[in-house]
């Protein structure tokens, strides 16, 4: 059986066309009007394909291609369709896209494997809306519920409990959907690999073994607002100052002294009042930290206590900092990730085993079943950016992979 790579590019090419922004890259935050309507495309080929569909209470969304045996757990199979701001039509796509192909594919040659298999598009995965990652998948597994939902909050102060009912759905019921250990036999992800590792190594196919864990907080720093041009600098209580060193610390601390696979970002920065003659008041921040080794992230995080309190002393400000969001480091399953590397040895191309920087709806998942994950190359290591680029015949080969696994695994 073979996918064919011309349907693949053409639903990825419409995809991006639900769209925020078209004049720079894509921007598609989960719950919105585009959201929807991406949706919407979605499962207008899900009908076409006779699949049994449903939309739990957060937005996740599953298709069913019924095996010979419906009472077997079926293999999961998908990725999210939401995306950062100005970030890349392949993020997330090429694995709904590739699930989407394996059950035509399947499909169109009448083969009926003896599991199910099930397409699962996960909602709000990238975090763009309240800056928690992975909300739709980490809901599925029961690592949130509702009251967590009420205490997730946007920058204009929205509930992500608010913002879910307000899309149609009700997330009062949450708990009615939540997938444990017989619910699913496998989980793989097919995914871009967001660096530059594939290419450098001119490897077509990577194999996760490790997902990365991380932790995200949110840092507020107050100081005292007042005039710029009439207060003194020996009199000042400036937050922004005393933000930019902690930033400029934390940048040196993950470069030179904690793992060498510890990676820390502060990628979003509120002042307040924000005016040019105006000394701020306060300062909020988010700090990301990543590793494959649990103990980078925590010695990390004992850094930014540590600086916290050297900032608040040497510019007499207060600071604090809350936890928003935070995931494990994973191992993926060996079995999975051996039928992975059975199929990709049949094809003889070049492939590696890998670890994932980034963090993935699949990592979720390994609390209650096998899961393995497929990178294919980002050109340049380009991603969460307009210049995001995977090529077609990539893809292609990565969806053929996905095939082969799942019809190995559903045997």
């Amino acid at each position: 059986m073979k996918v064919n790579q011309y349907r693949i590019e053409s639903v990825i090419e419409t995809l991006a066309k639900f769209n925020d922004t078209p004049e720079n890259g894509v921007t598609r935050f989960s719950y919105s009007k585009n959201d929807r309507a991406a949706k919407d495309y979605l499962m207008n080929i899900f009908n076409e394909l006779s699949l049994k569909m449903s939309v739990d209470a957060i937005g996740n969304i599953r298709a069913r291609y019924e095996g010979k045996d419906p009472s077997l757990s079926p293999i999961l199979i998908g990725s999210h369709m939401d995306s950062v701001r100005n970030g890349g039509k392949y993020d997330g796509i090429v694995g709904v896209v590739g699930a989407i192909e394996v059950v035509r594919v399947l499909s169109e040659n009448n083969y009926k494997p003896k599991r199910s298999i099930e397409i699962i598009i996960f909602a709000e995965e990238e975090g763009s809306n309240f800056g928690t990652t992975m909300v739709g998948s980490k809901t599925l597994v029961g690592k949130l519920d509702v009251s967590d939902l009420k205490k997730l909050k946007n920058y204009q102060n929205h509930t992500c409990y608010d913002m879910v009912k307000g899309f149609g759905l009700n997330p009062d019921e949450i708990s009615n959907y939540l997938i444990t250990k017989d619910d699913a036999y496998a989980m793989i992800e097919l995914h871009i690999e967001q660096g530059i590792v594939l290419e450098k190594e001119q490897k077509k196919l990577g194999i996760v073994e490790v997902i990365c864990g991380m932790k995200t907080i949110k840092v507020s720093v107050e100081g005292v607002s007042n005039h710029a041009g009439a207060t003194p600098m020996n009199f000042r209580q400036d937050p922004l100052v005393a933000v930019a060193e902690f930033i400029s610390s934390i940048e040196k601390a993950a470069r030179y002294y904690v793992l060498p696979t510890t990676v820390a970002t502060v990628g979003e920065i509120n002042c307040s009042p924000n005016m040019a003659n105006v000394i701020p008041k306060s300062v909020t921040f988010t700090v990301d930290i990543r590793d494959v080794e649990q103990n980078g992230i925590d010695e990390m995080i004992k850094f930014v206590d540590k600086e916290l309190k050297y900032i608040i002393e040497k510019y007499n400000v207060t600071a604090s900092y809350i936890l928003i969001g935070e995931s494990k480091c994973i191992d993926l399953s060996k079995k999975i990730t051996d039928a992975i590397e059975s199929s990709i040895t049949s094809l003889k191309v070049p492939f590696m085993r890998m670890n994932s920087g980034a963090v993935h709806d699949a990592a979720m998942f390994a609390q209650v079943t096998d899961v393995g994950m497929i990178f294919i190359p980002s050109r340049d290591g380009k991603s969460h950016s307009a210049d995001e680029y995977s090529s077609y015949e990539d893809i292609a080969l990565g969806c053929l992979v996905l095939l082969n696994t799942v019809i190995e695994l559903a045997q």
